[in-house]
């Protein structure tokens, strides 16, 4: 991930995200799997973000993404799993019967943010900024 430019702003903002299918229902399997891949990277670049890498697993999907200070996390997360679960229903309908109550996800996900530099590094830096002055 490389350092960006906003208008206001330099950054370099990762996030670890990953999410399960709703009872860890192993069905991202084969076409399925490579139409989440397609579908999660449309929904990122229709929302100005880029995955950087993504694995599906046949039960849970793993991506690092980077985004501008102005995308809020929890909008980019809710974003990629609920119009991927609108599409995926509608193209794959025989899912509903695996997944009974209607959802695709798991209502939780994980979320990390990845720096280039450690917490202590960043500690550090702050609690010798007055030394020496």
């Amino acid at each position: 991930m490389e350092l960006k430019r906003g208008r206001n702003s330099v950054y370099k903002i990762g996030y670890h995200v990953v999410w399960c299918t709703k009872y860890r229902k192993p069905i991202l399997v084969t076409e399925i799997a490579d139409m989440v891949r397609s579908l999660l990277f449309k929904i990122a670049a229709d929302g100005e973000f880029t995955i950087e890498s993504m694995e599906i697993m046949p039960d849970h999907v793993h991506l690092f993404i980077s985004a501008s200070p102005n995308h809020l996390a929890a909008d980019m997360v809710k974003a990629l799993k609920g119009v991927s679960a609108r599409f995926l229903f509608k193209e794959y309908p025989h899912l509903k019967k695996h997944l009974w109550g209607g959802h695709l996800w798991n209502p939780s996900y994980y979320i990390s943010t990845v720096g280039s530099i450690s917490e202590e590094a960043v500690k550090k830096y702050i609690e010798t900024q007055k030394v020496g002055q």
